[in-house]
């Protein structure tokens, strides 16, 4: 790369930043993977109603079941814009379009009305946000050129900024009928009736242009999507000329290649935030969440940002953060090192005296293998000793403690708040602590013989984060082993989870994302479908053979023009590979497309380099005709047009003769002998000349019908192994004779050596 002005860092470049956080402590910075199978999370710029009874209590991972995908998807409060729950999480253009009208409570009387009005009545506003979705969505599809990327993301940061300069201060009024007043028609009258012209619009803002050095990189990186450097470079650069259309469209076309990178997310959402965008740095959050469902420290980050911006006066504020912190356990908690993230929850919840919901924490991650799995127990119980069981027990736990309590011969009111004797009402809540502890000490004591199993694995991973250097073989192998005991030991959520956290550190090795899709068969097509997507579009976009096994899934499954699709991608971005074309062939031969399947092969014939692989694919296209299409006529004239254009190919001699013997040997003997004459006269080696000549008598002595032509064709024969047998008898003459000149030579030196 050249020499630019960039102040670079020296430190070495990983997948991974060092971003300092007050929720990170010392400890080091993890990647997190999974699937995209989230549910929407929070918006704090709208009124969404989430409590704690809204998110499912068990850690599930909804990969595993189908049907679960859907039904976690719609347990989000009537509150939220339904819009919110028809948008993938992660898209910053779509994030966008929830701030382009002047306020929440407008887009969501528009959005009511949508359904019951016509399609002229939309104001161009909402027309454009229309236009911006469906380009947001064409480019989360696409993920196949890096360079449309860049350029869809320079666009996009322009419609931005400019339609934001356009928006006007105060929200726009709202009739009686919920429809806006300031919807903009082509023509409208006043009370008398006169039609009255719009006022003019002024001039829009020019975005200024993108620096030289920022498109002279950025080709760089369309140039070799694969080299990492060049992205840091790229995204360095970008940062310190602080362009917000640049750094959007940098990071934008970075994170289609690289979306396990979890720093620069933070990175990305830091510039949004200086900017004045915390509403778009919040869905850059969300973005960073769904590809990296696993990432503990860009969970903390977003959630700190998420309290940082929430608004303390408004009352659901509390349980928009609890509702985030839910559905950040749900996805990450069951990562071996999350016990930062449910430390930060277990703080949140105790500032704000919650206790029961603390003690509800404590009996999810009693359960829960992780690293720090002993540390939680004692916290529990100082949690427990230092508050009343009447505050941090749930109250049917509370009463039922009593009640057993009361069952045991201890003299106690059962059912009662108060006991008018200080000493028994001591005794009483000691019985209950006791009691409390006891019953999860052997949830504790299973969840320790589960840590125990598995502390050999966890310490043998050196590199948890996302690198685009090779793994060393101890740890590839360290990750097959464990994949392998928790396979044959585990529960099918806690197999997914490994196999996520795995595919973070061996994001570029076939064999495990091969694996993953093997094992998730016999429980969701759906997540077979997602884990090859994510495979072949993102991570391994030229690796044919995952894509080869993808499009054989896909057929498997009936989509046949899915398989289509997968085999045709691959062939535009790894060309001129004959399994790929081989494939597109069978796959049209098996589903009756024979003339496509010609097509193909005559094409790969024309589009060949060199006459080597015009040769392979005559001889395929020949033996399609001859045993498929039944056409030896048309498989004849194929070979004979590919001797023409390549006369040393024994292969395709061969292919004739064979093709020649496969009718009437009697009836076809001129043909054949016109093969073997046409090998035999042709500027083949004389090895090969030699192997055709034996064949040829071979042949007149099994099926010749004149004894001539016999004779002309043995004497033939020796001619040519008498050839054959000089010629070999000169290079070994040559080489023995050189042999002993060489041993004269080194005898003669010696022997003066000696003399001397």
């Amino acid at each position: 790369m050249e020499h630019t002005d960039l102040h670079l860092s020296e430190q070495p470049m990983t997948g991974m930043l060092d971003t300092d956080s007050p929720v990170s402590g010392g400890s080091p910075a993890m990647e997190g993977n999974g699937d995209g199978f989230l549910p929407d999370l929070p918006v704090l710029t709208h009124a969404a109603e989430w409590t704690m009874d809204q998110v499912p209590p068990d850690n599930l991972t909804t990969v595993i079941h189908d049907s679960n995908s859907n039904s976690e998807s719609d347990q989000s409060s009537p509150g939220v814009l339904q819009r919110d729950q028809q948008s993938d999480l992660g898209s910053v253009e779509q994030a966008v379009q929830h701030f382009q009208l002047a306020s929440a409570e407008l887009f969501q009387a528009v959005h009511q009305e949508q359904d019951g009005s016509d399609e002229q009545s939309r104001s161009p506003q909402v027309e454009q946000q229309n236009q911006m979705e469906e380009s947001s969505e064409e480019s989360q599809d696409g993920q196949k050129n890096t360079a449309e990327s860049l350029i869809h993301g320079q666009q996009m940061s322009t419609a931005i900024e400019q339609q934001l300069e356009q928006e006007p201060a105060q929200p726009p009024m709202v009739t009686e009928d919920g429809s806006p007043t300031n919807m903009e028609l082509e023509e409208f009258k006043t009370e008398q009736g006169e039609p009255v012209e719009e006022p003019p619009v002024p001039p829009e803002p020019t975005e200024p242009l993108l620096p030289a050095e920022f498109e002279k990189l950025a080709k760089g990186c369309e140039e070799n999507p694969e080299d990492f450097n060049g992205w840091v470079y790229l995204l360095q650069y970008v940062e310190q000329e602080n362009h917000l259309g640049a750094v959007r469209a940098a990071f934008d076309a970075f994170f289609l290649r690289y979306p396990y990178c979890y720093g620069y997310w933070k990175k990305y959402a830091d510039i949004e935030k200086k900017h004045g965008n915390a509403q778009v740095a919040e869905e850059v959050y969300r973005r960073g969440v769904q590809a990296i469902p696993l990432s503990v420290d860009l969970w903390l980050h977003y959630l700190s940002f998420i309290k940082e911006n929430a608004d303390p006066e408004d009352p659901e504020t509390t349980s928009r953060i609890r509702a985030a912190y839910e559905h950040a356990v749900l996805a990450a908690g069951t990562d071996f090192r999350s016990d930062r993230l449910w430390e930060t929850y277990i703080n949140w919840e105790t500032e704000q005296g919650k206790l029961a919901n603390v003690t509800a924490i404590y009996d999810r991650i009693l359960g829960i293998p992780t690293q720090l799995y002993s540390q939680h127990l004692q916290r529990f119980k100082e949690h427990v000793q230092s508050n009343n069981p009447k505050h941090f027990l749930s109250e049917e736990e509370f009463v039922q403690l009593r009640v057993e309590l009361a069952k045991a011969n201890i003299d106690l009111p059962a059912g009662t708040e108060d006991l008018p004797d200080p000493a028994k009402r001591v005794t009483e809540i000691e019985n209950m602590r006791h009691r409390v502890i006891e019953s999860r000490q052997e949830l504790f004591n299973q969840n320790e013989q589960e840590v125990s199993k598995r502390w050999t694995f966890e310490e043998g991973i050196k590199r948890p984060y996302f690198h685009v250097k090779a793994l060393e073989k101890t740890q590839l192998s360290n990750w097959k082993e464990y994949l392998d005991f928790e396979i044959e030991n585990g529960t099918p959520e806690r197999v997914v989870v490994l196999f996520e956290r795995c595919l973070i550190a061996c994001a570029l090795y076939e064999e495990f994302w091969t694996k993953y899709a093997k094992y998730l068969e016999s429980y969701s097509i759906e997540g077979v479908r997602h884990v090859y997507k994510k495979a072949c579009t993102v991570h391994l976009p030229k690796k044919p053979n995952i894509h080869l096994l993808w499009a054989a899934f896909e057929e498997q499954q009936g989509s046949i023009e899915e398989a289509r699709g997968i085999l045709k991608s691959l062939e535009e971005a790894v060309p001129s590979l004959a399994m790929v074309r081989l494939r597109r062939v069978s796959l049209e031969r098996r589903h009756g497309n024979l003339e496509e399947a010609e097509a193909l092969l005559r094409e790969a014939m024309t589009s060949g380099k060199n006459a080597s692989e015009t040769s392979f694919y005559a001889v395929k296209l020949a033996r399609q005709l001859l045993k498929v299409q039944r056409s030896l006529t048309k498989a004849r004239k194929v070979l004979l047009e590919a001797i023409d254009q390549d006369q040393t190919s024994p292969k395709l001699y061969l292919n004739l003769l064979e093709l020649e013997y496969s009718g009437d040997v009697q009836q076809n003997e001129a043909d054949i002998l016109a093969c073997f004459d046409r090998a035999l006269n042709s500027p083949l080696p004389l090895d090969s000349r030699l192997t055709f000549s034996q064949r040829k008598v071979e042949f007149l002595e099994d099926f010749g019908s004149d004894i001539n032509k016999l004779v002309v064709a043995y004497d033939e024969h020796q001619k040519l192994q008498k050839e054959h047998e000089s010629t070999k008898r000169k290079a070994e003459n040559g080489y023995d004779f050189s042999l002993f000149i060489s041993v004269c030579s080194r005898a003669v030196t010696q022997h003066v050596r000696t003399f001397v």
